[in-house]
């Protein structure tokens, strides 16, 4: 896994060592993964408000769930996050 994105290393962890994201990791992940909030929203299959689910991830409103950041940093092809190296 690499990271030359401005992620911290902690957020890329399996879920019982992971530290949660700020809004910019988010947005820095959706970018990566070359998505926009709407499309975003559909790969995750968030449902029709699922772009303001995004919005609220960014705006650091609500917390982003592991499985959902761990599938956006493997789509952004920062790894499998879940899985020990």
């Amino acid at each position: 896994m690499t990271n030359d994105a401005n992620i911290r290393l902690e957020c890329l962890k399996p879920a019982e060592r992971w530290t949660q994201p700020t809004g910019e990791e988010v947005r820095e992940v959706l970018r990566l993964a070359g998505f926009s909030g709407s499309k975003a929203a559909k790969a995750l299959g968030l449902g029709a408000k699922g772009d303001r689910t995004i919005r609220r991830w960014i705006g650091e409103d609500t917390p982003i769930p592991y499985a959902t950041w761990a599938i956006l940093c493997d789509l952004a092809g920062l790894g499998v996050i879940w899985k020990e190296d």
